[in-house]
């Protein structure tokens, strides 16, 4: 067995989900969850299918958006996993619709920070063991810490 890291490729500010499931029906259940949960958000998707023809399958409604989840789920090449890139909208926002789809068994990350995904390769496959989201952590937060995180949740809107 090899394990190796993949880094996902995406413009800085770019929010993704990166997850598994375990069935072809996920790319249309994905698609359906968003517009449901907000129609508004621009996405794009894509599955690493693990049996029969064991395509990137993929679909969103902007198609940069498209591009880049089809080249971050071929360079992942993992079985039944995807990965979700959106604007005009956070995972916070649709991350429960997608968690309550049946076929979906985890969420290894939702986020805009750097991601290397942690990969293992048999002569079978590939598969996630985890990722490292984000930089290591540098301290604990202070009392100005948290009146500025507070402060922050207020004004975006999340917190009265």
């Amino acid at each position: 067995m090899e394990i190796k890291t993949v880094t996902i490729e995406k413009p800085e500010a770019t929010n993704f989900i990166l997850g598994q499931s375990h069935f072809i029906k996920t790319v249309e259940d994905i698609h359906e969850a968003i517009v449901q949960t907000n129609s508004q958000m621009k996405f794009g998707l894509g599955f690493c299918e693990s049996s029969g023809p064991a395509l990137v399958r993929y679909t969103g409604n902007e198609p940069a958006l498209v591009e880049l989840a089809k080249r971050n789920a071929m360079a992942l090449s993992c079985g039944h996993c995807f990965i979700l890139f959106m604007e005009n909208g956070f995972p916070v926002n649709i991350l429960n619709a997608i968690k309550n789809i049946p076929e979906v068994c985890n969420i290894f990350c939702a986020t805009a920070n750097p991601v290397e995904v942690v990969v293992a390769e048999t002569g079978q496959g590939r598969g996630i063991l985890g990722v490292i989201d984000g930089v290591k952590t540098k301290g604990i937060e202070t009392e100005a810490d948290i009146k500025t995180r507070k402060e922050f949740l207020r004004m975006i809107g999340y917190k009265l």
